[in-house]
């Protein structure tokens, strides 16, 4: 039963962020993560989660990152890839740098700066796409640029984990083979994506590439959802999710990202049937429950266990506050200037947008912490202050995305209410 009393206690404290949320007109994202290091600090729930805890975050990001995907439009996500890829770079290369260069200059050790850059290049797209679906904003040209610079970016930082991480920890030298297999096993996956957008789950009128009618009429996706008078319609959308998921980890990548692209690739034309009894559409009530289930009672489990990973013991924060606000106001400075300037340079984004794209691309969440359990529980590179540096710079960035895009948010509807205003005026 003890698994079933840190649910409840997790699922109390989302309550409590709720209340303090709606209290301080700030999004409940940012209570959950201090709320879950509070459980911690108290001992009211364990450092390392339980496999049930920790299945059920896992569970819940899958579905926050589908639930997302599924409010995207593919041909924007797909258009942007091309005005992304210098976010992606420049978003990652500056933080890595900034990061190697800072503890260089504080530990004096290669093997510590590299992966310390890697661990502050591999931003997360979660918390800032949640974020961003609180304050309306989710459906912007500047959260499309988010979540693809993400995705991109992921998929490079695995890459250069795959290269870097054996020297680092002594396990030899990378292999030519070994870099491309990473490198095509991330391009497969995106491969498989895209086959089962044009070949498995487009409607029978589609006929593409020459394939038989028939097809599409015994195995598309309309077909599933239309079973049993579209019952089933929530349970075939969240098996494919957490199949795409798993086809994702298969590959090397996050089980988010899968998720993600599972929703992008779905349309909702695929949830409208005409039978008998006429047009049937059940796409309103399969978007609710998702929604529900995603935003408000699995998802946030996520993001207080993620916040659960914060111990906040006196000694410790004593003797790493200085190399934290260091590293956490570089690191600030340096993802907000070189992914706003990308944005503005090389995406063609405006001011607001480009400003906005930097500010989301702040959080740092599951590629930062796999890289911080190979360098400190796996190879015993870090030593304790640079861990718990990491851990609470990372934290403090997460913090920090919420409030910025609040901020921001506010500051871009004024701006565009005083300039439609003017226009009035002139007019």
């Amino acid at each position: 039963m003890q698994d079933f009393n840190y649910l409840a206690l997790i699922w109390s404290s989302v309550f409590v962020s709720y209340y303090l949320a709606n209290k301080t007109h700030l999004t409940p994202l940012l209570f959950y993560l201090v709320m879950g290091s509070i459980l911690v600090t108290f001992g009211l729930v364990p450092v390392k989660a339980t496999p049930f805890i920790a299945g059920f975050s896992e569970f819940g990001i899958i579905l926050i990152m589908f639930a997302l995907g599924f409010e995207e439009n593919p041909t924007v996500f797909i258009r942007n890839i091309k005005r992304t890829w210098g976010i992606a770079l420049f978003g990652a290369l500056g933080p890595f740098l900034a990061s190697y260069f800072f503890s260089i200059f504080f530990w004096h050790d290669i093997n510590i700066a590299i992966l310390v850059g890697l661990a502050m290049a591999a931003t997360t797209v979660s918390l800032s796409m949640a974020v961003l679906k609180h304050e309306n904003l989710h459906l912007t040209k500047a959260a499309t640029g988010i979540m693809t610079a993400a995705v991109l970016d992921n998929a490079a930082s695995l890459v250069f984990v795959a290269i870097l991480v054996p020297l680092v920890s002594g396990q030899g030298e990378p292999t030519i083979a070994g870099i491309l297999l990473t490198t095509s096993k991330a391009l497969l996956f995106f491969g498989v994506v895209i086959i089962f957008a044009l070949w498995v789950f487009p409607r029978p009128e589609s006929h593409l590439f020459g394939w038989r009618r028939s097809l599409f009429n015994c195995f598309g996706l309309h077909n599933l959802l239309a079973f049993s008078d579209g019952k089933v319609s929530t349970l075939a959308i969240l098996t494919i999710a957490v199949i795409f998921a798993i086809i994702a980890h298969y590959f090397g990548l996050h089980p988010a990202v899968g998720a993600y692209m599972a929703g992008l690739i779905m349309r909702k034309e695929y949830f409208y049937r005409v039978d008998k009894r006429g047009t049937v559409n059940t796409y309103k009530k399969t978007r609710q429950i998702i929604d529900d289930v995603a935003f408000v009672w699995i998802g946030p489990i996520f993001f207080v266990n993620l916040g659960a990973k914060i111990v906040l013991d006196g000694d410790i924060l004593l003797s790493i506050i200085d190399t934290t606000l260091v590293l956490t106001l570089i690191i600030m400075i340096t993802q907000i200037l070189s992914a706003g300037l990308a944005a503005r340079f090389t995406g063609n984004f405006d001011y607001k947008e480009s400003v906005m794209i930097g500010f989301g691309m702040l959080g740092r969440a599951e590629l930062t912490f796999v890289v911080m359990d190979i360098g400190y529980v796996h190879n015993s590179i870090f030593t304790t202050e640079v861990f718990y540096t990491l851990m609470f710079t990372a934290f403090a960035l997460n913090i920090s995305v919420p409030l910025f895009i609040k901020f921001w948010h506010h500051y871009y509807f004024r701006e565009k209410k005083n300039f439609s205003k003017n226009n009035n005026t002139d007019d």
